[in-house]
């Protein structure tokens, strides 16, 4: 677990605000950028985020429905759009795509976790909250 994986997850669960998220993407440079949205995509994946997630996922990262990462979440197959909005360059754009990839793993994450984790489980980042307390 590195401190991204950290950082990346307290903000999918809530335990960071998305101000601090975007602080500290806005602290690393364009390649790095590239990277965590690479990196978000895939944690995405992981979840099992579906179709379904991108409209609740949008209103989550306060985006308007014409704001291109929201346009391309609801334009295809999540797995092809997740990839994407991960390779948007413009920095305005870099920022809405990170705020919505956190939400998008955000919401794909609770319903994982409602399904298969409500009993307990041995994911790290799933005890973070245990953790910090």
């Amino acid at each position: 677990m590195t401190e991204r994986d950290i950082v990346l997850n307290e903000l999918a669960q809530g335990l960071r605000l998305m101000s601090q998220g975007i602080e500290w993407f806005d602290t690393h440079g364009p390649e790095e950028q590239a990277e965590i949205l690479l990196f978000l995509r895939h944690h995405c994946v992981q979840a099992r985020a579906v179709t379904e997630d991108g409209p609740e996922s949008i209103r989550r990262a306060g985006l308007r429905p014409t704001h291109t990462p929201a346009v391309l979440i609801t334009c295809g197959p999540i797995d092809q759009q997740l990839g994407k909005i991960a390779g948007l360059t413009p920095v305005d754009e870099r920022r809405k795509a990170f705020r919505l990839l956190v939400e998008v793993l955000a919401v794909a994450d609770e319903r994982r976790r409602e399904r298969f984790c409500s009993g307990g489980c041995g994911h790290w980042w799933h005890n973070l909250a245990v953790a910090d307390g």
